[in-house]
Protein backbone atom coordinates (compact mmCIF):
# COMPACT_ATOMS: atom_id res chain seq x y z
CA UNK A 1 0.00 0.00 0.00
CA UNK A 2 1.12 3.49 -1.09
CA UNK A 3 -0.08 6.28 1.37
CA UNK A 4 0.11 10.12 0.69
CA UNK A 5 0.30 12.56 3.47
CA UNK A 6 -0.35 16.17 1.78
CA UNK A 7 -0.99 19.17 3.41
CA UNK A 8 0.87 22.73 3.61
CA UNK A 9 4.06 23.12 5.22
CA UNK A 10 4.41 23.24 9.09
CA UNK A 11 1.49 21.41 9.42
CA UNK A 12 3.51 18.20 10.82
CA UNK A 13 3.58 15.47 7.70
CA UNK A 14 7.10 14.42 8.31
CA UNK A 15 6.00 13.66 11.99
CA UNK A 16 2.74 11.78 11.12
CA UNK A 17 5.06 9.76 8.77
CA UNK A 18 7.01 8.92 11.39
CA UNK A 19 5.09 8.14 13.69
CA UNK A 20 2.80 5.73 10.96
CA UNK A 21 6.23 4.06 10.00
CA UNK A 22 7.06 3.24 13.74
CA UNK A 23 3.33 1.96 13.94
CA UNK A 24 3.44 0.25 10.77
CA UNK A 25 6.92 -1.15 9.42
CA UNK A 26 6.25 0.90 6.50
CA UNK A 27 9.32 3.40 5.18
CA UNK A 28 8.66 6.84 4.36
CA UNK A 29 9.76 9.26 1.48
CA UNK A 30 9.80 12.99 2.67
CA UNK A 31 9.38 15.24 -0.91
CA UNK A 32 11.69 17.56 0.77
CA UNK A 33 14.39 15.54 0.54
CA UNK A 34 13.91 14.69 -3.05
CA UNK A 35 13.45 18.79 -4.03
CA UNK A 36 16.59 19.10 -2.52
CA UNK A 37 18.24 16.36 -4.69
CA UNK A 38 17.02 18.42 -7.44
CA UNK A 39 18.20 21.53 -6.23
CA UNK A 40 21.69 20.57 -5.34
CA UNK A 41 22.53 18.15 -8.22
CA UNK A 42 21.23 21.21 -10.91
CA UNK A 43 19.13 19.17 -12.57
CA UNK A 44 16.17 22.09 -11.81
CA UNK A 45 16.74 25.78 -11.72
CA UNK A 46 13.96 26.09 -9.31
CA UNK A 47 14.76 27.31 -5.63
CA UNK A 48 13.37 26.26 -1.60
CA UNK A 49 11.06 29.29 -2.50
CA UNK A 50 9.70 27.94 -6.00
CA UNK A 51 6.77 25.54 -3.69
CA UNK A 52 4.08 25.69 -6.43
CA UNK A 53 6.13 25.27 -8.88
CA UNK A 54 8.50 22.57 -7.41
CA UNK A 55 5.30 20.65 -6.87
CA UNK A 56 4.09 20.37 -10.57
CA UNK A 57 8.28 19.68 -11.50
CA UNK A 58 8.36 16.93 -8.73
CA UNK A 59 5.02 15.03 -8.82
CA UNK A 60 5.62 13.29 -12.00
CA UNK A 61 8.85 11.68 -10.88
CA UNK A 62 7.24 11.00 -7.42
CA UNK A 63 4.40 8.95 -9.22
CA UNK A 64 6.79 7.07 -11.03
CA UNK A 65 8.26 6.29 -8.41
CA UNK A 66 4.85 4.79 -6.45
CA UNK A 67 3.83 3.27 -9.69
CA UNK A 68 7.02 0.91 -9.12
CA UNK A 69 6.55 0.34 -5.56
CA UNK A 70 3.18 -0.60 -6.44
CA UNK A 71 4.49 -3.09 -9.27
CA UNK A 72 6.82 -4.58 -6.65
CA UNK A 73 4.43 -4.84 -4.03
CA UNK A 74 5.88 -2.74 -1.77
CA UNK A 75 4.33 0.08 0.71
CA UNK A 76 6.26 3.24 1.37
CA UNK A 77 4.27 6.41 2.91
CA UNK A 78 4.73 9.47 0.62
CA UNK A 79 5.17 12.65 2.48
CA UNK A 80 5.10 16.23 1.20
CA UNK A 81 3.70 19.76 0.69
CA UNK A 82 4.32 18.76 -2.68
CA UNK A 83 2.07 16.45 -3.35
CA UNK A 84 -0.92 18.23 -5.90
CA UNK A 85 -4.62 17.73 -5.06
CA UNK A 86 -5.36 16.20 -8.25
CA UNK A 87 -2.78 13.01 -7.51
CA UNK A 88 -4.92 10.61 -8.94
CA UNK A 89 -4.93 11.67 -12.32
CA UNK A 90 -1.16 9.96 -12.80
CA UNK A 91 -2.87 6.61 -12.16
CA UNK A 92 -4.89 4.04 -13.52
CA UNK A 93 -7.57 2.17 -11.08
CA UNK A 94 -4.90 -0.39 -10.48
CA UNK A 95 -2.76 1.50 -9.45
CA UNK A 96 -5.43 3.67 -6.98
CA UNK A 97 -6.80 1.04 -5.39
CA UNK A 98 -3.27 0.46 -4.00
CA UNK A 99 -3.09 4.07 -2.47
CA UNK A 100 -4.66 5.75 0.32
CA UNK A 101 -4.12 10.02 0.95
CA UNK A 102 -4.73 12.24 3.93
CA UNK A 103 -3.92 16.17 4.01
CA UNK A 104 -3.47 17.97 6.83
CA UNK A 105 -4.27 21.35 7.73
CA UNK A 106 -4.62 23.36 10.38
CA UNK A 107 -7.52 25.72 11.36
CA UNK A 108 -6.99 29.63 11.35
CA UNK A 109 -7.63 29.94 15.00
CA UNK A 110 -5.30 27.55 16.12
CA UNK A 111 -2.38 28.79 14.18
CA UNK A 112 -3.34 32.24 15.44
CA UNK A 113 -3.67 30.74 18.75
CA UNK A 114 -0.57 28.49 18.24
CA UNK A 115 2.00 30.03 16.14
CA UNK A 116 4.85 29.67 18.80
CA UNK A 117 4.34 25.98 18.80
CA UNK A 118 4.12 25.26 15.43
CA UNK A 119 7.65 27.18 14.96
CA UNK A 120 9.19 25.64 17.91
CA UNK A 121 8.01 22.36 16.54
CA UNK A 122 9.46 22.85 13.27
CA UNK A 123 12.54 20.92 13.48
CA UNK A 124 11.40 18.34 15.31
CA UNK A 125 12.13 15.40 12.55
CA UNK A 126 13.75 17.57 10.05
CA UNK A 127 16.27 20.49 10.23
CA UNK A 128 15.04 23.13 8.51
CA UNK A 129 17.44 25.99 7.31
CA UNK A 130 16.24 29.24 7.10
CA UNK A 131 13.06 28.76 7.91
CA UNK A 132 10.67 32.24 8.51
CA UNK A 133 7.12 30.99 9.54
CA UNK A 134 4.51 33.12 7.85
CA UNK A 135 1.40 32.98 9.52
CA UNK A 136 -0.77 34.28 7.29
CA UNK A 137 1.10 32.52 4.19
CA UNK A 138 0.58 29.43 6.55
CA UNK A 139 -3.03 30.41 6.86
CA UNK A 140 -3.92 30.67 3.41
CA UNK A 141 -1.81 27.49 2.08
CA UNK A 142 -4.12 25.71 4.87
CA UNK A 143 -7.19 27.04 3.53
CA UNK A 144 -6.27 26.25 0.35
CA UNK A 145 -5.46 22.99 0.75
CA UNK A 146 -9.07 22.28 2.62
CA UNK A 147 -10.05 24.03 -0.60
CA UNK A 148 -8.96 21.47 -3.23
CA UNK A 149 -9.59 18.24 -1.28
CA UNK A 150 -12.72 19.30 -0.51
CA UNK A 151 -13.26 19.22 -4.82
CA UNK A 152 -10.87 16.45 -5.11
CA UNK A 153 -12.70 14.33 -2.45
CA UNK A 154 -9.34 13.96 -0.55
CA UNK A 155 -9.67 12.94 3.27
CA UNK A 156 -8.83 16.02 5.57
CA UNK A 157 -7.12 15.72 8.66
CA UNK A 158 -7.88 19.29 10.19
CA UNK A 159 -5.89 20.61 13.47
CA UNK A 160 -8.16 22.81 15.40
CA UNK A 161 -7.75 22.06 19.05
CA UNK A 162 -4.71 20.40 19.99
CA UNK A 163 -1.27 19.13 18.08
CA UNK A 164 -1.29 15.69 20.10
CA UNK A 165 0.81 13.31 17.64
CA UNK A 166 -0.82 10.26 19.14
CA UNK A 167 -4.34 11.34 18.62
CA UNK A 168 -3.40 12.62 15.21
CA UNK A 169 -2.19 9.36 14.33
CA UNK A 170 -5.32 7.36 15.27
CA UNK A 171 -7.35 9.79 13.19
CA UNK A 172 -5.06 9.24 9.84
CA UNK A 173 -5.19 5.58 10.29
CA UNK A 174 -8.83 5.92 10.38
CA UNK A 175 -9.41 8.16 7.62
CA UNK A 176 -6.68 6.20 5.73
CA UNK A 177 -8.84 2.31 7.08
CA UNK A 178 -5.28 1.30 8.47
CA UNK A 179 -6.72 0.44 11.37
CA UNK A 180 -6.07 -3.32 12.94
CA UNK A 181 -3.07 -3.70 10.92
CA UNK A 182 -0.65 -4.00 13.16
CA UNK A 183 -2.68 -2.02 15.99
Amino acid sequence: MIILIGGSSHVGKTLLAQKLMERHAIPYLSLDHLKMMFIRSGLTELTVNDDYKMRYFLWPYVAELVKTAIENKQSMIVEGCYIPSEWREEFTQEYLQEMRAVFITMSEAYLRREIGSVAAYANVIETRLQDEIDPERLIRCSGEFRQECAQQKIPVLDIDDIYDIEEIADRAERLLGLRGENN
